[in-house]
């Protein structure tokens, strides 16, 4: 997170990101990285949750994503730089590959979520995904972590996030932690209304 934090929260990192998306509203895309790293990394998760799942990442972080990335990522996503490996700078396969058919319902409420449009914020997702790899990827180098090693890392950040939020940020995500586990087909308007009723449900019987 530390990683994640010293590249995503810096204002002229933040800046660019607005101009690589084609949105003009830097606020928007603020609002919207810590929706679409907590979902991934709520996906990377899910999938590292069985032995295969983990080992796959893990094999992933060692063959394609060392880190190098966060050099320069803008540099590199945006190919004015190039990547040592062009898996390393895919985000449309890692999303495809984490997110499957899910991608559309987590780009769509994301984006109801923070405000910025559809398109700019799957632009956003596809931007982020490797960024987020590449620290994965570092952090899994520096500490010598084993594939149960990054799933206890990606629990403990998750748990260290909702900590650190407040009301409306644990709402928010407990929200994409049962979005992720929906059955997707694709649209998650329906999926966030059931979804908004369970949490509110859930706080009038603990008022209760």
């Amino acid at each position: 997170m530390d990683l994640l934090q010293s590249q995503l929260g810096n204002q002229d990192f933040i800046g660019q990101l607005t101009k690589q998306i084609g949105a003009e509203n830097p606020a928007q895309t603020q609002a919207a990285i810590p929706g679409i790293v907590t979902t991934l990394m709520g996906a990377m998760a899910k999938n590292a949750s069985t032995p295969e799942g983990a080992n796959s990442l893990a094999n992933a972080l060692d063959r394609d994503h060392d880190g190098s990335i966060l050099e320069d990522a803008l540099g590199m996503l945006s190919g004015q730089k190039q990547a040592s490996n062009a898996k390393m700078v895919n985000g449309a396969g890692i999303l495809s590959h984490l997110l499957g058919g899910k991608q559309n319902g987590a780009i769509q409420m994301i984006s109801q979520m923070s405000g910025l449009e559809q398109g700019k914020t799957g632009n956003l997702m596809t931007m982020l995904a490797p960024i987020l790899m590449g620290a994965l990827g570092k952090t899994k180098q520096q500490n010598g972590l084993d594939a149960g090693g990054i799933l206890n890392l990606l629990t403990g950040s998750l748990n260290a996030q909702k900590q650190q939020s407040g009301t409306i940020g644990n709402k928010s995500m407990d929200m994409i932690s049962m979005f992720l586990d929906q059955d997707g087909d694709g649209d998650v308007k329906d999926d966030i209304i059931k979804i908004g009723g369970r949490l509110l449900g859930g706080l009038f019987r603990r008022k209760r």
